[in-house]
């Protein structure tokens, strides 16, 4: 009796382009994970300090902001101490920034490996984006450890009772990164010079959100308030504050503003990206 078991996939084209197909996407979940561990060895292989460059990178930064913003600036983080202000609001900024860059050249960077064997492409997405969430874990690792001491000094006091909101805030700035880097990986294979556009657009948007300075220390000015409100970045920036520290100010307009933007940046990342990844191989 032959016990033979024969395995078929059907690989076809004409696919609804709205079609995610997550079922798929989870059947090459342990791929995702392949590419995520690849991604972070190549990131921190020959370097002399190798990991640790994931809390170093980050404190160094904020060490600088704390001497610059707070220092020669004057700028306020709400009684907040800065190194610990900065370092959360680099942690969450660089979970959104570095998963939005990191996307923005899925098919020019994996070109080679796409023409040659067939998976979800949308897999090398979700793993970029599963990386920069792992790097920021690790990140708020080092930002409690901090954070338990200045609880212990009586100098923040955590909404314990909002803590529920951060996986949603995760969620949401993950989610946006996303969307927006397959939406724009999606357009540079037509158009390379977004590639050189992206870097410089996350530096002015980071400015343009309230990551070195509090959303109050912006009060009264009409214009550039409104913004950050508009700014989807700013809710979960401010929430996340808010939840650590006890100190941050967001209203229902800016949260909606932020929902609003990250269900459009995936539906249309994921509209255009499904149509593109077709047909990319002709164009890159």
């Amino acid at each position: 009796m032959d016990t033979k078991t024969n395995y078929h996939v059907h690989i076809e084209g004409g696919v609804n382009p709205l079609t995610l197909n997550l079922r798929e996407l989870w059947r090459y979940r342990d791929l995702i994970v392949l590419f995520t561990k690849r991604t972070l060895a190549l990131v921190y292989k020959q370097t002399v300090l190798g990991p640790l460059w994931l809390v170093l990178h980050p404190l160094l930064t904020s060490v600088v902001y704390a001497a610059v913003f707070k220092g020669i600036a004057g700028l306020s983080t709400e009684g907040v101490p800065a190194l610990l202000f900065y370092l959360a609001s680099h942690a969450l900024w660089n979970l959104f920034a570095v998963s939005l860059k990191r996307n923005s050249t899925t098919f020019v960077t994996n070109a080679n490996i796409f023409g040659k064997v067939y998976f979800p492409r949308l897999a090398v997405s979700v793993s970029a984006m599963f990386t920069s969430l792992f790097e920021f874990m690790v990140e708020f690792a080092m930002i409690i450890v901090i954070l338990a001491y200045y609880i212990a000094e009586n100098q923040v006091s955590p909404r314990w009772e909002l803590i529920w909101l951060l996986p949603v805030i995760l969620l949401q700035t993950s989610l946006m990164g996303l969307g927006l880097g397959v939406l724009i990986s999606s357009l540079t294979t037509k158009y390379r010079d977004l590639t050189f556009v992206v870097e410089f657009g996350i530096s002015l948007w980071m400015y343009a959100t309230p990551v070195v300075y509090p959303f109050t220390q912006l009060q009264g000015h009409g214009f550039i308030r409104t913004i950050l409100v508009l700014n989807p970045m700013t809710a979960p920036l401010e929430l996340f504050r808010l939840v650590l520290f006890g100190h941050g100010t967001w209203d229902a307009a800016s949260l909606i503003a932020a929902i609003v933007f990250t269900i459009a940046a995936l539906i249309g990342g994921t509209l255009i990206f499904n149509r593109v990844e077709r047909s990319f191989i002709d164009t890159v």
